[in-house]
């Protein structure tokens, strides 16, 4: 017996039972941040296929609406669902279900119908029964030119570095819809098309960058596409950056982002 009245034995056993208190305590806080995780994966992954999914912007085909650089949240529930709204799988059905009719001047992001993979953004402007043609760089729907409103040139970077003032408009349709475009001059090879007449449940796309898009004006690369193609409308830009700071760089970070497009509504 010690001092105490307690053995050897007895306090080998208590540090036993503390140790195994320790390590039940220690597995019950891993499986609680393992729950935590796992929700946060599954949340994210809902909103994403059913709210909103986050895109980057990679080319100049939709400025001044949309710069390289820029990040935007597209809203998957605004034309319902079909197969290519999941980001992992592609449930085998035809069509939309829930869905709802885009309208014209909307920034979509859809599948390429070449390879029904690749994510292009492009503006809608053709609606199923439409007759689409570009006569002199303007944009004529069912043999109606678009209404355009001259603005000051805008400063766009051409291919070489250099930058040139480029013919800048505020374009609006029919339905009140307004956006800006701008027109590098006449005599381009998409100034001047045949007539498009869009075919049912397919719609037609252009970029607001209306000589340095391809788009629904070749048809042998985009062409209509279909109405399943959808993947959502672009809503609001929550990031850009003009590129200038690379990921390590993180000094340069703050003079590299374009703050004032955050929180931009499309």
């Amino acid at each position: 017996m010690t001092q105490n009245g307690s053995t050897p034995g007895g306090r080998g056993k208590a540090g036993k039972s503390a140790n195994r208190r320790d390590e039940q305590s220690w597995l019950a806080g891993w499986f609680e941040t393992f729950k935590t995780v796992a929700y946060a994966i599954i949340l994210a992954i809902i909103v994403r296929t059913f709210a909103y999914e986050p895109f980057h912007i990679p080319s100049g085909s939709m400025i001044p609406t949309l710069l390289v650089g820029d990040y935007l949240f597209v809203s998957k529930f605004s034309y319902g669902y079909s197969k290519y709204s999941f980001p992992f799988i592609n449930p085998d059905f035809d069509g939309r279900v829930w869905g709802s009719e885009p309208e014209r001047g909307d920034v979509v992001v859809f599948k390429l119908p070449k390879d029904n993979k690749t994510d292009y953004i492009k503006r809608l402007v053709g609606l199923p029964g439409d007759r689409i043609q570009v006569i002199s760089g303007v944009l004529h729907i069912n043999d109606e030119p678009v209404e355009l409103e001259q603005l000051d040139p805008y400063p766009y970077d051409d291919r070489i570095g250099g930058t040139v003032p480029t013919r800048h408009y505020l374009e609006t349709f029919t339905n009140g819809n307004s956006h800006q475009i701008i027109d590098q001059g006449y005599g381009r090879p998409l100034d001047n098309t045949e007539v498009y007449t869009v075919p049912d449940r397919h719609y037609f796309f252009m970029g607001d960058n209306r000589d340095g898009s391809l788009d629904s004006r070749v048809l042998s690369e985009v062409g209509f596409v279909p109405e399943e193609n959808l993947v959502g409308r672009a809503e609001i830009l929550f990031y850009s950056t003009d590129g200038s700071a690379e990921l390590w760089e993180v000094w340069k970070w703050p003079f590299a982002m374009r703050f004032s497009r955050f929180g931009n509504l499309l």
